[in-house]
């Protein structure tokens, strides 16, 4: 079973490969593909996490090289959870870009770029989760981001090649970062190898651990848009495509909070920077949210709540408590899944309206019902409306801090409800004014599409299925995170999966 362990990487990277060969030609023939390729992916996924939650860590290494030498991935169940979760994004995504290209008749997106671009990008999602070592990690990111590269200019307009190179230039700062970050590591331990280094850090002496600890959460802070590394976000994400606003929306910064609790866990537990990231936590919600308060475009709006939303991730994870990377887990499958939607409905609402800004909107609700409803329920749920899944991952973060208790801690729940209200301020201020309002008459603008694509429509809703899922099922995946987070406080069974004769030190 563990040769299942590469396939989330391979598969896409295989699918890719077999498009390209094929040509701009056979367009049904390449959307099977993809789909199948994905599709397997989930499959796969599904797989490893009743395996992870059932039996442990799974790890296999590739090329015949045993650890520390070879390459390894690992299956536990936080990468599992993460695994399953992006994959069903991805999937979803995939369905809704299907219908926009037939919308758009293929004039704004060159489509034999886009799909093998994707499933690249993908497959760097998946290895990034899977990967056993940091360097392996960076492949991971690197393969992810050179993808975005591609995705985030796709069309070369001038607004994306501007926005793009911000993303660029902060993507590759913080590469750099992180491979020096890597770089330190081993020169210190002679290994790159996460379970390894789980032993090995714990002897150094405490201006190295810092020095490394502090590079790799700097590097991570700024993928995952923690402020004061965040400003870039809100200029790069909303002039993208929908669906590749909308996949960097809900995974890239996550891959970001993916890094910095490995770091907090497996790497340097004890929480040395925990006042740092209960700070950066606190600022990040509350810039977020008021810079999404000012905000006349839906897009932008939505790329702040993003930066604010990620605040609440980082505060989980300071607490540095069992009740706290519990919550922390369920809040990010939580908020891949929600961003992800309302970015996908962002789309919707610019081809029924004519734009996105909120001064051209309005009379949605009448002309648009369904598209009212794909927004009304994530909206809801992001701003924490009992009884969603936001509401859950909110109050699990809320308790948590408050059994910790401590003025800095107090002030984070504090600002944590002041951001939840406020986050509720800003996306019920859309909805009154694009769906309630009355519409304008006296701008100019292109006429509103008549008819939704029935794929896109199909991906959105797809999405906001699962986000109730979570709701219905919120008791069984809670204690799944419950034990993920356990799992992650006592890395010996990771050690073991990866060293299971010993030899880890």
């Amino acid at each position: 079973m563990n040769a299942l362990i590469p396939l989330p990487v391979l598969l896409p990277v295989l699918a890719a490969g077999i498009k390209i060969i094929i040509g701009p030609r056979h367009a049904l023939l390449k959307r099977a593909i993809s789909v199948v390729a994905l599709g397997a992916v989930l499959g796969v996924a599904v797989v490893l996490l009743v395996r992870a939650d059932r039996d442990g860590p799974q790890a296999v290494q590739l090329g015949g090289w045993p650890a520390p030498v070879g390459i390894t991935l690992v299956a536990d169940r936080l990468s599992a959870l993460m695994l399953v979760v992006s994959s069903a994004v991805i999937l979803c995504v995939m369905v809704y870009a299907f219908g926009q290209d037939g919308a758009d008749r293929d004039l704004d997106t060159p489509l034999s770029v886009f799909h093998p671009t994707y499933l690249l990008l993908a497959a760097g999602v998946c290895d990034a989760f899977l990967a056993g070592d940091l360097f392996n990690l960076f492949v991971g990111f690197e393969m992810m981001l050179m993808a975005s590269y591609v995705l985030v200019t796709l069309a070369g307009t001038m607004a994306r090649v501007r926005a793009g190179t911000t993303y660029i230039v902060v993507a590759l700062l913080s590469s750099m970062l992180f491979l020096v970050a890597i770089a330190v590591l081993y020169a210190a331990t002679g290994t790159v190898n996460m379970a390894q280094l789980s032993w090995r850090i714990a002897e150094l002496p405490g201006p190295v651990s810092r020095i490394g600890e502090a590079a790799l959460l700097t590097a991570f802070a700024a993928k995952a848009a923690v402020f004061p590394l965040s400003m870039w976000l809100p200029d790069s994400y909303p002039s993208a495509p929908t669906p590749v606003t909308a996949v960097f929306a809900g995974l890239l910064t996550k891959i970001g909070v993916y890094g910095v609790v490995r770091t907090e866990t497996l790497l340097f537990p004890g929480g040395h920077l925990r006042t740092v990231l209960l700070v950066t936590a606190l600022l990040s919600m509350l810039v977020g949210v008021l810079g999404a308060m000012v905000q006349i475009d839906v897009r932008r709006l939505l790329s702040f709540t993003l930066v604010s939303h990620i605040g609440y991730m980082i505060f989980g994870v300071g607490l540095d408590s069992a009740a706290g990377l519990a919550a922390t887990v369920f809040y990010v499958l939580h908020h891949i899944t929600i961003q992800t939607t309302l970015f996908l409905v962002a789309g919707l609402i610019d081809r029924r309206g004519g734009g996105t800004s909120l001064a051209r909107l309005g009379g949605l609700a009448r002309t648009a019902p369904l598209v009212g409803a794909l927004f009304f329920v994530p909206a809801m749920n992001l701003g924490g409306i009992p009884p969603l899944s936001g509401f859950l991952g909110k109050l699990g973060l809320l308790r948590a801090g408050l059994a910790q208790g401590g003025p800095l801690v107090d002030t984070l729940v504090a600002g944590a409800v002041v951001t939840s209200l406020l986050t509720l301020y800003a996306l019920v201020k859309v909805w009154n004014q694009a769906f309630w309002s009355a519409p304008p008459d006296d701008l100019p603008g292109d006429p509103p599409a008549a008819r939704l694509p029935v794929a896109m429509v199909a991906g959105s809703a797809a999405l906001v299925v699962l986000s109730l899922a979570y709701t219905a099922a919120g008791g069984p995946l809670y204690g799944l995170c419950q034990r993920a987070a356990a799992e992650l406080l006592d890395p010996q069974s990771y050690v073991r999966a990866v060293f299971p004769s010993g030899g880890a030190s």
